[in-house]
């Protein structure tokens, strides 16, 4: 049996707990405001540098030291960008959350971000966009997010290549505590682990972090409508995206079961009419994407060229099809959507 709790720090950082007794771990991850979307126009990677750079050392402990001191916990973590978020998670033993919790608040509070680190980071940032180029459904799915959604949220969560090359050090290091702010975090942690235990301790790390950081805003109107990329293949990549409702919404659960019925396993509609019936396809899916203000959903299908227009023209009709008396879901479909 699970039980979600919720708490602010007197720092204002927002934390929410699920306590079940019943396993022996916890995961825990913590959302800064350092997405993509907060990168200058001109400096758009510098949340994936920070996200490299953070496992690169932090407090009193260099890169090494800090990897030892995470594996002495058996604890494995890892860093994220999203667009408004840059993630940290950890999970170990419920056991040992508790003494995990110093070695992240230093990634938070005093990441080193070395000279020496910064060059190897930037290497790694840029062969991850040009490892894109041998993903042709990914670039299909960055192009189309580009055009749907407003700026500065349609950037690519790898960062740009322009931007990347000219980060320096000395930026990096200077802009991260505008960043790193307390009153706009947000804490969540699962599993083995008790509310009141992880409150006093966070209260004793955090007592003195404060910060409340600007959030980004949309910078003018998404300019939506059809793009194609050319590409050295012999594939065709078709991804559509429509505007869905936020999280908040009361309709949100009703889209996301919604998506489930055309693309939630091999019984799923797309499934079944795209690639099992007409074998037009080797891969179709929808998925159901949301964020406090906006919500999308995304349908791609990877087809030969011969095979695009009947594909696409499939994928529509169902995805048109599901909101009409005809195409209605069956009490079989929902209660596997909802499984």
């Amino acid at each position: 049996m699970t039980d979600i709790s919720q708490f602010t720090l007197t720092n204002q950082t927002r934390v929410v707990v699920e306590s079940n007794p019943g396993v022996q771990s916890a995961a825990m991850v913590w959302l800064l405001p350092a997405g993509i979307a907060t990168d200058a126009p001109d400096r758009v990677g510098r949340a994936s540098m920070w996200s490299e750079l953070l496992l690169r050392g932090a407090g009193n402990l260099d890169s090494r030291a800090q990897a030892d001191a995470f594996d002495r916990l058996g604890a494995g973590r890892s860093t994220g960008v999203s667009s408004r978020f840059l993630s940290l998670a950890t999970t170990v033993l419920g056991s040992k959350l508790l003494e995990s919790l110093p070695l992240l608040a230093d990634m938070v509070r005093l990441p080193r971000f070395e000279d020496a680190s910064i060059e190897p980071t930037r290497q790694l940032c840029l062969q991850a966009i040009e490892a894109l180029q041998d993903e042709p459904a990914e670039l299909a799915a960055l192009g189309a997010k580009a055009r749907h959604l407003a700026p500065p949220f349609n950037r690519p969560t790898d960062g740009e290549k322009a931007g990347i090359e000219a980060l320096t050090g000395d930026e990096l290091r200077g802009q991260w505590p505008k960043v790193a702010a307390a009153a706009s975090s947000i804490i969540a942690v699962s599993g083995r682990v008790d509310a009141a235990e992880l409150e006093e301790a966070l209260e004793t790390l955090l007592g003195g972090w404060r910060g409340l950081a600007e959030e980004p805003t949309p910078a003018s109107a998404p300019p939506r409508g059809y793009d194609h990329i050319e590409d050295e293949t012999n594939q065709v990549q078709i991804v559509l995206m429509h505007d869905a409702p936020a999280e908040p919404s009361e309709d949100a659960v009703l889209e996301r079961l919604a998506v489930r019925v055309l693309s939630g396993g091999m019984s799923s509609r797309l499934f079944t009419e795209v690639r099992e019936k007409r074998g037009l396809c080797y891969s179709v899916h929808a998925r159901y994407s949301t964020d406090r203000d906006f919500g999308l959903v995304s349908a791609s299908v990877g087809t030969q060229p011969d095979r695009a227009q009947e594909s696409l023209d499939v994928l529509v009709s169902e995805m048109q099809r599901l909101s009409t008396p005809e195409g209605k879901v069956t009490p079989e479909e929902f209660r596997r959507a909802v499984a």
